[in-house]
């Protein structure tokens, strides 16, 4: 019989040694990935993290998980989820390679998964609707505080109990961040918690949020994953996280994502979304035919146009720029306009002015950096905004990143700067502001396009 048994194994393992090995290693999580082809990623779907855009998917998170699989040579699958607990329990069963959506550590957290290296910092904001008693502190809260459950705001408020245990809330699956937000606008929830860096993009289009008070100060977010023996896949997360921050393609993503809501001003806002639905109507059709005409976004043209005059088309500066567009009396007879004051004219001036400075941005840059360069230019003017190029290279930067290019636009209202430049003083740091102002109005509009929420159809 054991002789039977022995000669059974040897025909086993010459079998096995012929179809792949007797004792072969079953493959680690790396070479799994790398035989698939595919690295599959856990995403929360959202405007800070990853969500259809108007033609393809985007989201910082998404790029950022993109870049990582190109790192890897691989196919990036994205697979979205609407509530953490289903987001973990997949990532727990090894349905997932990674979560990158923005989740924040916790002690708690890191006995089941593995943090990778913390690439941004976030603060929790208690927020309830404008108009209401602002609480300064969980005292004066007079109604639960709802959160999404599994959070990191529902850990923050179980810690906060220690201290208040009269604080009281309640938590969801069936929501998420944005419908929880959209609940306290609707009254339908008095408080909730969210990150602040998700919070600045829903207040450009809702600026009714208000802050009650911070939460947190600094929590650091990173991708997660299993908590397991196999470090393969998970020890290239800390040389990719440094070639990003290196390079400056984190940054990038950063000031492509983040970089323009940084300030809110409520007043601003409230007048804005209300324009848009009281006084964008009387102009809307001429936006979309002239941006159409010159292959614009109509709503980037829109946006233009509310920065520069506020869609008054009587709108006149002390340096004499005029109309719905402003446009200078030399711009104006570049571009074929006759009477400054007459709104149509102005638009298609306007738009003709800006898709040729789009056409003079360098051949390097590519959209939407091309855009902001663009942008930044009908402020301040090409040439100014060649010479920031040239000191953006001349400091080490990428004359292609919008993010680099930022950074030095200021640099020309400094004498030993500009006095080196071809076209000396600016106001860069004007023209900084000007194109962050912009970007928020454009991603405003939209908002309330894709959403229904203009009084007319773009047919976007």
């Amino acid at each position: 019989m054991v002789i039977f048994r022995f000669i059974n194994l040897v025909t086993f393992c010459l079998l096995s040694i012929l179809l792949g090995g007797c004792d072969k290693t079953p493959p680690n999580q790396l070479q799994q990935v790398k035989a698939s082809n595919t690295l599959k990623v856990g995403m929360l779907v959202g405007p800070a993290t990853y969500y259809q855009g108007h033609s393809d998917e985007e989201g910082f998170e998404f790029e950022l998980a993109g870049a990582f699989a190109q790192e890897l040579g691989v196919k990036l699958e994205v697979i979205p989820f609407f509530n953490l607990e289903k987001l973990f329990e997949n990532l727990a069963r090894g349905q997932i390679d990674i979560v990158a959506s923005g989740i924040s550590f916790h002690p708690s957290r890191d006995e089941a998964f593995r943090f990778g290296p913390y690439y941004r910092e976030i603060s929790q904001k208690l927020v309830y609707k404008q108009g209401r008693q602002r609480p300064r502190h969980y005292g004066q809260l007079e109604a639960p505080v709802t959160v999404l459950a599994n959070s990191h705001h529902l850990l923050s408020l179980q810690e906060a109990k220690v201290e208040n245990p009269n604080l009281k809330w309640q938590t969801t699956t069936l929501l998420d961040q944005e419908e929880l937000l959209l609940g306290i606008l609707n009254e339908e929830i008095d408080y909730t918690i969210v990150d602040s860096h998700s919070l600045a993009l829903f207040r450009r289009y809702h600026p009714n949020l208000s802050i009650a008070f911070s939460v947190t100060q600094s929590d650091p977010i990173a991708w997660v994953m299993k908590r397991q023996a196999d470090d393969s896949l998970y020890a290239l997360l800390m040389p990719f996280f440094a070639t990003m921050q290196n390079n400056g393609q984190l940054a990038t993503l950063e000031e492509k994502y983040f970089g323009h809501v940084t300030r809110f001003n409520y007043v601003n806002t409230v007048a804005f979304v209300e324009a848009s639905k009281q006084t964008l109507p009387k102009y809307a059709e001429w936006f979309m035919t002239y941006a159409k005409q010159y292959d614009l976004d109509w709503r980037l043209l829109a946006a233009l146009s509310y920065q520069e005059s506020m869609w008054n088309p009587r709108a006149k500066s002390p340096t004499g720029v005029r109309g719905i567009m402003m446009l200078t009396q030399s711009t104006a007879k570049s571009v074929g306009v006759k009477h400054r004051l007459k709104p149509e004219q102005n638009i298609r001036g306007g738009a003709r002015y800006l898709a040729n400075l789009i056409s003079r941005v360098p051949d390097g840059v590519s959209n939407p950096d091309r855009t902001w360069l663009a942008l930044a230019a009908y402020n301040v003017g090409m040439g100014h905004v060649r010479d920031a190029l040239k000191l953006t290279v001349q400091q080490g930067g990428d004359p292609n990143s919008w993010a680099d290019v930022k950074k030095r636009l200021p640099l020309l209202t400094k004498k030993r700067y500009y006095r080196s430049t071809r076209y000396g003083y600016a106001r860069g740091d004007v023209a900084v502001h000007y194109v962050d102002n912009i970007r928020r109005y454009f991603d405003a509009l939209v908002w309330l396009d894709e959403n229904g929420a203009l009084p007319f159809s773009s047919g976007e």
